[in-house]
């Protein structure tokens, strides 16, 4: 397959807006499959976990490849539930374009935002799809008018719909010109209807003036009144959309089968290849500053990046990456850049969600699945060792939920530990540790749900029987004044002491987490403990002294110190380490930080008192609202993650179950002093 036909792609949007439903449509137009599966029945190829199929939800981004028009699509089906966001961010670090799904009912919706978000981050060219034109309320105008406000999206519609809701025929495309209409699932081109030439011709009109902006060629015919070919308007609209200035409109209704074919084709037209995106950056690990290029070419060198991790009951675990440069064979020896460890590359898999081919090598640009590694993680680079690369690795958010877990029976401890270390390389976004004091496991995730998930998983496929303890907020500490602190430790017990001085300088470190300095001179500190003091000062950061939450944002300066010829060690300089922290640390003005949720309510007029009213009882700050659509109204506020428990329940019976809301992570904020005071008497009285 040549590089210029590769299409990696990626489906995102807000839950609910029908993507699994699109891609289901994808993988039946591109003959991938026979017969079509949905989500509502639980027979979706792409939602394959039996989690996915009970709720008809997608959790896991799912990777198969599909062909169309001479074309290979490696095509990656993104969760839109915001407990799954790390999925999001994943895959769109490894994909060349984006299909944006709107719901032509919903609009914009929260969760859209947070993934064009990501998108922009990842600067990831992307074409949208207004989908459900067959549902009541839909309106693509006003969809395409909220991306515009919301989004800074620069909609340009290459579609008109022909009618809307249950008189939804197909659409006009105005590239070409040619009317588009459905029978079944055969398309049926022709003419446009004479009532919609005048709005037609308006519409592609506005579609070449925003084109004239950003083509000359396209300028000048425009204002010479002279006719813009196809494919002159074809090839300005992809340069476009690789230089992310316009973002083409297309619609339909997937459900129906109405649109996916013209969605293929916008694919393959606009989105781009690998080659179209050139040479990806990487650093050297020797010298971070320093900028190496690989470019996306079969006689690169080797490099990849490690997205994703899946333990399959057949093969074991798949490691799927993205390779970005070079070929890869199987058999052959590959560098894990982050881990320093050689890793030799066993089956390769082209993977078709829950089928797999297994193929011998994989050229630059594919997305494959690797069986047999044993050291990589999400986020890891694979290089060739004779040029080692260092690639820009995946951001993973804060988990800011947890639950108690215990075993039924102690005897499955060792099958539980296995289940939990799994998981943890399958999703970073997951976290555990066990409390010694209390004797329970702790997990951590993004939200309710994740965690439901998390645990069904351990009790279906790890057939580990547990029970759980009602969800609590994952809250950090961290310190509002600089402090210096001297901490001397000395022991002596007959034989051998120990030996250890620090001089460190605790300062806040806002948004940037735990960062270690040392300006120590002379030697006063040998240079092998220096490592120690850090390691001891990190352990300490795990359980602060006042509340036993982690600290975070803390820069800490190793100023001076002393040692012992004879009792200095690596253990003795953990120690003082840690002690200095935790003594320097009480004396800091520390504060409790917690986990504040960006909320979206959408509510009836009728019922904006009720809402809002409920919303200040919680603690909350309502940034704007605006208007929905006719009679309703969206909130935007800030609100605590402890104020959320049971709101599903409280909104639904202040507003008589017609208002609905979703909420994201947002940021760590300081809690008032009032509520600290509550948690700190809550933490002593559970130890005691």
């Amino acid at each position: 397959m040549q590089i210029s036909k590769l299409r990696n792609i990626g489906i995102a949007a807000h839950i609910d807006a029908g993507k699994t439903t699109v891609s289901e449509r994808i993988l039946f137009f591109t003959g991938e499959k026979r017969k079509v599966g949905e989500t509502h029945d639980g027979q979706a190829t792409m939602d394959f976990m039996k989690q996915e199929q009970e709720r008809g939800i997608t959790i896991a981004s799912a990777a198969i490849t599909a062909h169309w028009n001479d074309h290979q699509i490696n095509l990656i089906d993104t969760p839109g539930h915001v407990d799954f966001t790390i999925e999001v961010e994943r895959s769109l670090r490894v994909i060349d374009g984006m299909v944006a799904v709107f719901c032509a009912v919903g609009g914009v919706e929260p969760q859209s935002e947070t993934v064009w978000n990501q998108a922009d981050k990842y600067r990831v060219p992307r074409i949208a799809f207004v989908n459900k034109m067959d549902r009541v309320g839909a309106d693509f105008n006003e969809v395409v008018a909220q991306m515009d406000k919301h989004l800074g999206a620069n909609a340009m519609p290459i579609q008109m719909p022909i009618g809307s809701e249950s008189t939804f025929l197909g659409m006009i495309d105005l590239v070409t010109m040619k009317a588009i209409t459905f029978v079944e699932k055969e398309r049926i081109v022709g003419e446009i209807p004479e009532e919609l030439v005048s709005a037609a011709k308006e519409a592609r009109r506005a579609m070449i003036e925003k084109l004239s902006d950003f083509n000359d060629e396209i300028a000048e015919l425009y204002l010479d009144d002279k006719e813009i070919g196809t494919e002159l308007l074809k090839k300005a609209i992809r340069e476009c959309v690789l230089k992310l200035v316009v973002t083409p409109v297309l619609c339909g209704a997937a459900y129906k089968n109405k649109g996916i074919q013209l969605l293929l084709d916008a694919i393959v037209d606009y989105l781009p290849s690998p080659a179209d995106l050139g040479a990806v950056n990487a650093h050297d690990p020797d010298d971070e500053d320093r900028t190496i290029q690989r470019n996306p070419s079969i006689n690169e060198k080797f490099s990849a990046l490690a997205f994703k991790l899946i333990n399959d009951p057949y093969v074991g675990q798949q490691t799927f990456i993205r390779i970005f440069s070079g070929k890869l064979t199987s058999g052959m020896s590959v560098l894990n850049t982050n881990k320093g460890k050689n890793e030799r590359v066993g089956r390769i898999f082209r993977i078709k969600a829950k089928e797999r081919e297994e193929i011998s090598e994989a050229g630059c640009g594919e997305i494959v699945a690797l069986v047999g590694m044993k050291y990589t993680r999400t986020g890891d680079t694979l290089c060739e060792e004779s040029q080692p690369i260092l690639l820009e690795s995946i951001a993973v958010p804060p988990a800011v939920i947890e639950m108690k877990v215990n075993l039924e029976d102690k005897k499955n401890r060792d099958k539980l530990g296995e289940a939990l270390a799994k998981l943890t390389n399958e999703d970073p976004s997951f976290h555990f540790h066990f409390d010694e004091e209390t004797e329970e496991t702790i997990i951590a995730g993004m939200g309710e749900l994740h965690l439901e998930i998390i645990v069904e998983r351990i009790r279906d496929e790890f057939k580990v029987p547990i029970t759980v303890g009602q969800p609590s907020v994952s809250f950090r500490e961290t310190l509002t004044k600089a402090v210096e602190y001297n901490y001397k430790h000395s022991k002596q017990t007959g034989g051998k002491g120990q030996y250890a001085q620090t001089v460190i300088r605790f300062e806040p470190n806002p948004g940037k987490g735990f960062e270690f300095v040392d300006i120590t001179k002379g030697g006063v500190i040998p240079k092998e403990f220096i490592p120690s003091v850090e390691k001891g000062l990190r352990a300490a950061m795990e359980k602060s002294p006042i509340a036993e939450y982690p600290v975070v944002d803390v820069k800490c300066i190793l100023v001076d110190g002393s040692f012992h010829p004879v009792d200095s060690s690596d253990m003795a300089f953990r120690l003082c380490a840690a002690m200095c922290f935790k003594e320097a640390f009480r004396r800091a003005d520390p504060i409790i930080m917690e986990p504040v949720m960006k909320v979206e309510v959408n509510t009836p007029d009728d019922f904006i008192g009720n809402v809002t009213r409920d919303l200040n009882k919680r603690r909350g700050r309502v940034e704007n609202m605006r208007r929905f659509r006719k009679g309703s109204q969206k909130l935007d506020g800030f609100i605590p993650l402890m104020e959320m428990f049971g709101y599903a329940t409280v909104l639904r019976n202040i507003t008589s179950g017609r208002a609905n809301y979703s909420m994201e992570f947002y940021q760590y904020m300081p809690m008032p002093a009032a509520k600290q005071e509550e948690i700190i008497k809550e933490r002593r009285e559970k130890r005691e």
